[in-house]
């Protein structure tokens, strides 16, 4: 089959596409085989919330946490035994991409325990050994881009992990990782280590959206989340072209790439591709539901790139901010409620194995 010439024209125009899900069943059905022939599909994520939907909805996993379990392993241990199963075997489907792109696409993704969160020291002892474990090269795994998460970032990059940066919300969430990151590739080029760590960070875009749903008037509604996301995507390009980042580029090193994260639309009275449209920005990825991915590949059209100031943002933000918003603290709200949200999806998804091993 030809590959979809929407998803193609997205991957032209130097967005990576990404699917953000992973289940057993994707991978012995030959679905994410044909999402990377089909969509154009070049990567994948996950989070506690899709295993959790993954392992609670059939008995793909069943027969395997019951082993684990008779093996002496308690219920966190068995989720990482089963997700590194999954994304190692996806890992290697997005290996010839990776090996294409000389690393830089081609990655899937494999989160820390949320529940680490505020533990800086334990969050890089578990990155090091769950990178090791996987053992792939392409598996980056995912750090929150927390004041307390901004040390493991730096650490884990340092000891030469790639990150995923997940739950930034802001400017301000995306320069303080981004820092961090920096200094963690300054760290090994002074050391004399290679400087090339893979790494993204991950701008969640729809909640901003869900956020103020209830209180922003028509002109202004589903608006906030691609202004949020053109706003990053200027500073995105202001550091790539900054001293900083020469520095590491002419010492060997990379720059992390921005992500659009959450861009499945959540109002029901926007378009089901309002973020993929709005935010089609080259040298970035675009990790989207499969719903997002497949409405995209149907009647989803490819705009002209967004602009390496973020175009429009800074107005549309500023009618927000005279209409009353307060952004910086909502901002601050929702990377907050974000982390509850996993630590909840953690303990929903331990929950389920537990489960699982009762009604065996």
């Amino acid at each position: 089959m030809t590959p979809n010439p929407r998803n193609r024209a997205l991957a032209e125009l130097g967005q990576s596409i990404w699917v953000d899900n992973i289940t057993r069943a994707m991978l012995d059905d030959g679905t994410l085989e044909r999402y990377i022939d089909d969509y154009s599909v070049t990567g994948l994520t996950s989070n506690p919330t899709i295993f959790d939907k993954a392992i609670s909805s059939g008995e793909d996993y069943t027969a395997q946490i019951v082993e684990l379990a008779g093996a002496g392993e308690l219920p966190e241990a068995i989720f990482f035994d089963l997700a590194l199963d999954d994304l190692g075997r996806a890992a290697d489907l997005f290996m010839p991409t990776h090996e294409r792109t000389d690393g830089v696409d081609g990655w899937v993704s494999l989160e820390v325990s949320p529940l680490l969160a505020d533990d800086a020291e334990a969050t890089v002892a578990q990155a090091v050994e769950l990178h090791a474990r996987a053992a792939r090269d392409n598996l980056l795994i995912k750090i929150p881009g927390t004041e307390a998460g901004l040390a493991a970032i730096e650490e884990a990059t340092f000891r030469g992990i790639p990150v995923n940066v997940t739950l930034l919300f802001s400017k301000a969430h995306y320069l303080a990782q981004a820092d961090a990151w920096m200094t963690g590739i300054e760290r090994r080029i002074e050391a004399g280590l290679d400087p090339v760590v893979g790494s993204v960070a991950s701008l969640f875009i729809s909640r901003w959206d869900a956020a103020v749903i209830d209180e922003v008037p028509d002109a202004l509604r589903a608006r906030l989340g691609i202004a949020i996301g053109g706003e990053v995507y200027a500073a995105y390009r202001e550091l790539l072209d900054s001293d900083r980042a020469v520095r590491i580029r002419d010492a060997g090193g990379r720059i992390q790439k921005l992500l659009m994260a959450s861009t499945g639309t959540k109002d029901p009275e926007a378009s089901d591709v309002l973020y993929v449209e709005g935010l089609a920005a080259p040298d970035t990825v675009n990790t989207m539901p499969e719903a997002t991915l497949l409405a995209f590949a149907d009647h989803g059209e490819v705009p002209a790139p967004l602009p390496a100031d973020g175009g429009e943002s800074g107005e549309v933000l500023a009618a927000y901010r005279e209409d009353g918003f307060d952004l910086d603290a909502l901002g601050v709200r929702l990377q907050e409620e974000g982390k509850q949200a996993f630590a909840d999806s953690w303990d929903g998804l331990i929950d389920s194995i537990s489960g699982r091993l009762q009604t065996v």
